[in-house]
């Protein structure tokens, strides 16, 4: 898998999961903070939509180097025996040759299936499977779209230690109504731990993870395998690729834009702050700057980015206003 003679050999490997909107990549990008400075660290992202997000986020608030980043967008990345997922990894280990893998699976996607690709033959030398890691908002668990949602529940059953995150915003009775449902459907040794903005102790993630072996179960296939996703295609001379995708109950929307193509700011926050959707995320070029931005049931978040390639913007919801388009051109600037 390597061009080096030296093998890669047992990769201490995470997997850090939750639904929607919990604060996965905030958590990483918290962790990648106490990163050691002579660690090459490497980081496999999937996301829901085609379009990809998440690698540009990441990348954009990284000032260390030593981070390498592959997305697999487009659904679930177990998919088709695995292979998108791994495809993207092994090009992934190839390059970074790394000291660390963080691996996010979208937060609709099924962690069973993502453990069962680490743990095959393919990898069982080359990746030592450390803790698994799930975020979850106990706010949620009164939703019965949460709690009765196959992914999520998959993401608490294999989770070796489970973060209340956002505890600043839990209400009376949340943290106990999470330990109790952890300990209702996880393993006795599953750790319940508690944070804000996504801020996990380092130690956390070291360990043997528990959970080798998981049957896979069918799923819905969210993404076709017989045409190149929005992220790879190259841009049209219009400057902007639009991109949908749907499953596990949800849709999504998303699109590119030319770096020649400039956001107003002003207008964009108005825009994104009225937005109606379980979850956004985006990068925008804008006269002002570049910015990430990052919306969930909390409200929005702006963060002023060293450099992206190109705007990108993800929606995800249950129905998703088909004046968006409009909307978001209606920001550029002209």
């Amino acid at each position: 898998m390597s061009s080096d003679k030296k093998p890669l050999l047992g990769i201490p490997t995470n997997i850090i999961t939750g639904f929607l909107g919990v604060g996965k990549t905030t958590a990483i990008l918290s962790l990648m903070k106490n990163k050691p400075a002579d660690e090459n660290w490497a980081i496999l992202v999937n996301e829901f939509g085609e379009i990809g997000v998440d690698g540009s986020l990441i990348q954009g608030n990284d000032n260390k180097q030593q981070v390498f980043i592959r997305e697999v967008p487009g659904g679930c990345m177990c998919c088709a025996a695995g292979l998108p997922m791994q495809i993207a990894l092994n090009q992934l280990l190839s390059e970074a040759k790394p000291d660390r893998l963080l691996i996010e699976p979208t937060g609709l996607g099924h962690p069973k299936e993502v453990l069962e690709v680490l743990s095959s033959e393919h990898y069982r030398k080359v990746l030592s499977l450390q803790k698994n890691v799930t975020l979850v908002d106990a706010r949620k668990l009164s939703d019965t779209r949460y709690s009765e949602h196959d992914t999520f529940n998959q993401q608490i059953t294999i989770a070796d230690t489970i973060v209340g995150n956002k505890v600043d915003l839990y209400k009376s009775g949340d943290t106990e109504k999470l330990a109790e449902y952890v300990a209702q459907v996880c393993h006795p040794d599953t750790k319940l731990i508690f944070a804000h903005h996504g801020k996990i102790p380092s130690d956390e993630f070291d360990g043997n993870t528990s959970f080798y072996h998981h049957q896979a179960h069918g799923h819905h296939h969210h993404h076709k395998q017989d045409k190149p996703l929005a992220s790879e295609l190259p841009m049209p001379e219009s400057g902007m690729i639009k991109a949908s995708n749907q499953g596990e109950g949800f849709e999504s929307v998303g699109w590119r834009f030319s770096p020649e193509k400039q956001f107003d700011h002003q207008r964009l926050r108005s825009f994104l702050v009225g937005l109606k959707a379980e979850r956004m995320k985006a990068v925008f070029i804008t006269q002002s700057g570049i910015f990430g931005y990052n919306l969930t049931e909390d409200g929005l978040t702006e963060s002023e980015l060293d450099d992206c390639l190109e705007t990108r913007i993800e929606v995800i919801g249950h129905n998703i206003d088909n004046g968006l388009e409009s909307q978001l051109l209606a920001c550029l600037v002209n």
